[in-house]
């Protein structure tokens, strides 16, 4: 992949690969309640731009911030961390 810009980055578990070219990403992050101070998780889906479908569900991989790709798809595969076992 030729150099960008720098992009925002995000690490998620692969949970859907039933689309041509896409693969649904879950990115989990956890943040502090502004009030009662407990960590909570909260959990956000992502379509994610798979050019040659090398993703399987499970997999972790690291996506990036991209121009839109289409209606709802505008981050791209980055690479694959962790093949699923």
């Amino acid at each position: 992949m030729e150099e960008r810009n720098n992009r925002r980055k995000r690490v998620g578990k692969v949970i859907s690969n039933k689309m041509d070219k896409t693969v649904v990403v879950a990115v989990t992050t956890t943040y502090q309640d502004p009030e009662y101070k407990k960590y909570l998780k909260r959990t956000k889906t992502y379509k994610v731009h798979d050019e040659n479908n090398e993703c399987n569900v499970g997999d972790v991989v690291e996506i990036a911030e991209t121009r839109p790709l289409s209606k709802d798809k505008y981050h791209r595969l980055n690479r694959i961390i962790e093949r699923a076992k």
